[in-house]
């Protein structure tokens, strides 16, 4: 069966990727809400959220970003290949309305080699969540360490 994953060593700095896209739904907002026990108004409460500066209930930002990294792990460039995800810095700079339609760009910004265990590294990928209209929702940056090669 053919490998469909990539090794960090196979990653270029540099490299962009875009995801597919997915709709943010009320589902979607209700059942984050509901495991996470985030019920704030401005998610659940369309009366409460009109009056507010978005006009219309959001989605949670940390929906948003738990979305991006679901759309780059359908993507399968690492699957096989991924140990685990070391840490993570967010900017939500705009709102994800209930009913739009997200997907990422996703640029390689740095690659390291373990020099203490040189069979893996790190994995530093730029994110932005960018809306149907074009425009930028969510910045960020995740870091995962990578088996290096096979």
């Amino acid at each position: 069966m053919e490998r469909t994953f990539r090794y960090l060593s196979e990653f270029t700095v540099g490299e962009k990727f875009t995801t597919l896209s997915q709709t943010v739904t009320e589902t979607d907002v209700v059942l984050f809400a509901g495991i996470t026990g985030d019920k704030n108004p401005i998610h659940t409460d369309k009366t409460y959220a009109e009056k507010l500066p978005f006009g219309t209930r959001i989605a949670h930002g940390l929906l948003g970003a738990g979305i991006a990294t679901g759309l780059w792990g359908r993507m399968g460039m690492v699957d096989g290949s991924a140990i685990a995800a070391l840490d993570t810095y967010w900017k939500f700079v705009g709102a994800i309305p209930i009913g739009d339609t997200i997907h990422c760009e996703i640029t390689v910004k740095d690659i390291k080699r373990s020099e203490k265990k040189p069979d893996r590294g790190v994995l530093n990928l730029e994110y932005a969540i960018v809306n149907q209209d074009g425009k930028v929702c969510q910045t960020g940056y995740m870091n995962t360490m990578l088996k290096w090669e096979e």
